[in-house]
């Protein structure tokens, strides 16, 4: 009897939150009105053409590509929690992988609407895969990320099965409609071992595959920028330095994520102090070793200290850019890197306050490796207007940045509210493991 009890206490916990009440109302209202802002933005620009923002002949990659590369980046976080740590035994991180898998997916399935943000002629785009040719890595890279949202759906769905059957049957105030997709995404799961080893295989199939996928659409990423000659992006470490970046980012993504589900669902009892502990030393972890490719970045060339290196260098340094430098290596970096390895900063509301140092940190950090080095061709700029050699984002242009950041958190708070964040079935499992 008392077993009974606590499945229906972990059931009713975990199931709590899927309702419309007034928070989420007003929430998803404020994103939906930001939203319809931002498409505004973009149709102005749609319009008239890029000239209403602040690219040009010479920067022609702006806070446009920045975002494409954060958004990618955050997106592998799904690879890293739900396979590999999974894979390798690590049971404390389960409550967390579809936490992991949601935002790997927004995330993924949005940096595609990001480039289109970026092309002056979206209509072109289906040339891509019409015409496009395999020498090409944006071609790379459209097949790599379409593979990986696949991939990263059928993870998000897979276990869900489950838990499909579980809300169908006890959900039975939620609409008729949602339960009807419910029943119909159980796939008339009855629990049977038969069901459960397919399911397990299946899982277990694609957990491997996601690896060199989303290994691929990082490395894939950082060779449209290394496969140039311009300083800054020529560099053979970026694949490496790209993937690193990306695990600390979607880290620091998925600590706020907890934060947020923990108190507005009241899942204390699921995602506890000891989850939040283990992130922060993940996190010192993929930090580290992003800290060990920064140094490469700039200490290798700043020992052969060419000349246009050396002006790149300068430019970071001490130069026009050398505040938001500083100011990501040390708030978004080093200082988070130093704090976590206090275990009183592992802690819910101190990690909160470092995750978003350093998620602001690796988006900025996208911004200084994209701008700099547009700003200083080999070829020097003459006889142009001074807004020609000096990017200066323009407000329709911040606004249309802000538009997949806006349309990533509908997609995740939506989610939120259809689908229970901690696996249903999974938990129940394994309190049953503990009792026996």
């Amino acid at each position: 009897m008392m077993d009974q009890l606590k499945q229906n206490k972990i059931t009713s916990d975990l199931l709590s939150h899927i309702r419309l009440n007034y928070s989420f109302k007003l929430w998803m209202g404020f994103l939906l009105t930001t939203f319809a802002i931002c498409l505004y933005a973009y149709a102005t620009q749609l319009e008239n053409g890029l000239i209403v923002t602040g690219l040009g002949d010479y920067v022609s990659w702006g806070m446009y590509i920045s975002n494409f590369v954060f958004f990618v980046a955050t997106s592998l976080i799904g690879m890293l929690i739900s396979s590999v740590l999974i894979l390798s035994g690590a049971k404390w991180a389960a409550p967390l992988a579809r936490i992991a898998e949601i935002i790997a997916l927004a995330f993924a399935a949005v940096a595609g609407l990001v480039i289109v943000s970026d092309m002056g002629r979206p209509e072109r785009l289906i040339n891509v895969f019409l015409y496009g040719r395999i020498q090409s890595p944006i071609l790379w890279d459209v097949t790599v990320v379409t593979v990986y949202v696949l991939i990263s759906t059928l993870l998000l769905y897979l276990p869900l099965i489950p838990d499909m059957k579980i809300c169908y049957e006890k959900l039975d105030k939620t609409p008729k409609l949602l339960r009807n997709i419910y029943k119909m995404l159980s796939l008339n799961w009855v629990g049977s071992i038969e069901q459960q080893k397919i399911i397990k295989k299946s899982i277990f199939i694609l957990s491997i595959l996601i690896i060199p996928v989303a290994l691929a659409i990082h490395t894939v990423t950082s060779w449209l920028f290394a496969s140039t000659s311009r300083v800054g992006w020529d560099s053979s470490i970026f694949g490496p330095y790209f993937v690193s970046g990306a695990f600390v980012s979607g880290s620091a993504a998925v600590i706020i994520a907890m934060a947020v589900y923990r108190n507005s669902y009241n899942l204390k009892d699921y995602i506890t102090d000891m989850h939040f502990d283990k992130m922060g030393k993940l996190l010192v972890l993929v930090s580290l070793v992003y800290l060990y490719f920064n140094l490469n970045e700039y200490m290798v060339p700043g020992y052969k200290m060419k000349k246009f290196d050396a002006m790149h260098l300068h430019d970071l340094f001490t130069g026009s850019h050398a505040f938001l430098f500083w100011s990501v290596q040390l708030f978004g970096l080093v200082i988070p890197i130093i704090l976590l390895l206090f275990k009183k900063m592992r802690k819910p509301t101190p990690m909160v306050i470092i995750a978003l140092f350093v998620i602001f940190g690796a988006w900025f950090k996208r911004y200084i490796i994209v701008i700099p080095t547009m700003e200083h061709p080999f070829l020097p700029i003459q006889n142009v207007p001074f807004s020609f050699k000096v990017y200066t984002p323009t407000l329709t242009e911040s606004l249309i940045t802000l538009a997949p950041i806006v349309l990533v958190l509908i997609i995740i708070t939506s989610l939120s509210k259809l689908i229970p964040i901690i696996p249903v079935q999974e938990t129940i499992e394994h309190y049953e493991e503990e009792t026996k």
